[in-house]
């Protein structure tokens, strides 16, 4: 049975065409392509991934299968919108296998929402979560300037909506208008706003373009895929972020978009966002004038009333004449007593000066400076004998410390004959072992210091003679080796 089985396994099959794998692959691609030439598919999109040249590839899945989508970087720019995950979208394109991997996808030639519900709720999803980092906060938003220098404009340049917003301007207030053109629709548009946005910001007053003081992103109105671009997450944080004022006003005033809930104030259309950036100039004039003529009314009634209070301030105040009439009738008493009052204080002085004239006599002198220099004879006697006897006590106490310090120096130890070994950087040696032979040392003694060398003993040079060592631990090794190893001596 196996034998016949083996057999048939090996019989060539002569009506059955070989394929290499790359010939089949391409084959079934052929097909596949013929056969499915041109479709139209819905689904929801999943695992939506941009590489980095910038292709789309995704999966659309429905209920019962998933089918692998791709989508080349010039098809993608073209969109509208951005795809993400969990968007129901209709993809328009051909159907192909990669026989790389196979496995068949659909390569994308246009790809649009299912309807504008799924939009909307893309939309809401979208601002849900923005709101919920706070980029829509009320404590977010600044007060608009209330005359601006520079208004810089975010919009197409050749629409409709930036000569609205000119000739609003010019008939309210002219100002300096700024103008950043930027697409408004269709691919790269929100790039493009993001990047105005923040490009205004980075300018700086000493700049050659001067820094804004209020944005206004425009736009006219148009379907909700027409204003999408202004429902992008990057210009909704790009309006977030901007440190200048911005006013959004895109589309008309039914329309709404996340970017008018990110800005600093919203405007229904193009025309009121020129309104809300500046004031009218006739009517600040005629404001101007108002306040000014009532300050003029307010301050001439000030000095009237003014005046009244002081005419009748002035009617309970005494005549100057009366005012001085006291202190000249003081002045004139006063004069007349000056002279006698002169007259006695003088007779006054003249005799405590002759009382104390008479006191002044010689003799008593004489006595009185006799009885100081007795005193200061005294006192400086006292002191004489107080500091002898303080140098006295000061003397006996540092002869006491000097015999101290003789006896305990050991300068006293050399002058009974020892000397002290030093090496030549100063250490004091104080074991015979530790000297190596044929090293140089110095000796101290009572009156100076001589230089010397160690040499061997001559019961061991005769012996055996004993070769300087050049290393220092040889020579304590030899000498602490036993007998043999006698100590060496100075001289």
């Amino acid at each position: 049975m196996a034998g016949s089985y083996e057999g048939r396994m090996t019989d060539p099959l002569p009506n059955v065409h070989e394929y290499s794998v790359s010939e089949l692959a391409f084959a079934l691609k052929r097909s596949v392509e013929d056969r499915f030439g041109h479709v139209r598919v819905r689904g929801e999109l999943s695992g939506v991934k941009i590489a980095a040249s910038g292709h789309l590839y995704a999966g659309l899945k429905d209920e019962g299968a998933v089918l692998d989508v791709v989508c080349w970087r010039g098809q993608l720019a073209r969109m509208g919108f951005r795809p993400e995950d969990g968007l129901e979208v209709i993809a328009t394109g051909r159907l192909t296998t990669y026989p790389a991997r196979s496995k068949y996808q659909l390569v994308i030639e246009r790809l649009e929402p299912a309807g504008v519900g799924a939009l909307m709720a893309l939309l809401d999803e979208r601002r849900k979560k923005l709101a919920a980092e706070g980029l829509f906060a009320q404590e977010r938003k600044r007060p608009l300037p209330f005359l601006p220098d520079i208004v810089a404009v975010v919009t197409s340049p050749t629409g409709a909506v930036i000569r609205d917003i000119l000739h609003r301007l010019a008939e309210r207030f002219p100002r300096r208008v700024l103008l950043w053109p930027v697409l408004v629709q269709g691919e790269g548009a929100a790039e493009q706003v993001a990047a105005a946005v923040r490009g205004l910001n980075e300018l700086s007053q000493a700049g050659r373009l001067p820094r804004p003081d209020v944005i206004i992103v425009a736009r006219g109105g148009g379907s909700i895929e027409d204003l999408w671009p202004f429902n992008e997450e990057a210009v909704v944080r790009a309006v977030a972020e901007s440190r200048i004022p911005v006013i959004s006003a895109v589309g008309h005033e039914t329309d709404t978009t996340l970017i008018d809930h990110a800005a600093d104030r919203r405007a229904p259309t193009p025309t009121a966002a020129a309104e809300m950036a500046v004031p009218v100039r006739g009517e600040l004039i005629a404001r101007l004038r108002d306040l000014d003529a009532r300050l003029d009314g307010a301050m001439a009634r000030l000095v009237m009333r003014l005046g009244d209070r002081l005419k009748a301030a002035a009617a309970h105040l005494a005549r100057p004449r009366d005012l001085l009439l006291v202190p000249r009738q003081r002045l004139d008493e006063l004069g007349e007593r000056l002279p006698r009052a002169l007259i006695a204080g003088t007779r006054e002085k003249r005799l405590r000066l002759t009382r104390a004239a008479a006191g002044l006599v010689p003799s008593r002198l004489r006595q009185h400076w006799r009885y100081e220099r007795r005193g200061l004879d005294e006192a400086a006697h006292r002191l004489s004998k107080a500091l002898a006897r303080t140098l006295e006590e000061r003397r006996q106490r540092l002869e006491s410390a000097t015999r101290l310090l003789e006896s305990l120096s050991y300068k006293a130890v050399l002058a009974r004959g020892f000397a002290v070994i030093r090496r030549p950087d100063g250490t004091v040696v104080a074991r015979a072992e530790r000297l190596s032979y044929g090293e140089r040392v110095r000796a101290e003694f009572f009156d100076g210091w001589r230089p010397m060398r160690v040499e061997a003993d001559e019961r061991v040079s005769q012996s055996s003679p004993a070769t300087p060592s050049p290393n220092p631990r040889a020579g304590k090794s030899r000498r602490a080796g036993g007998e043999g190893g006698g100590q060496g001596r100075l001289f």
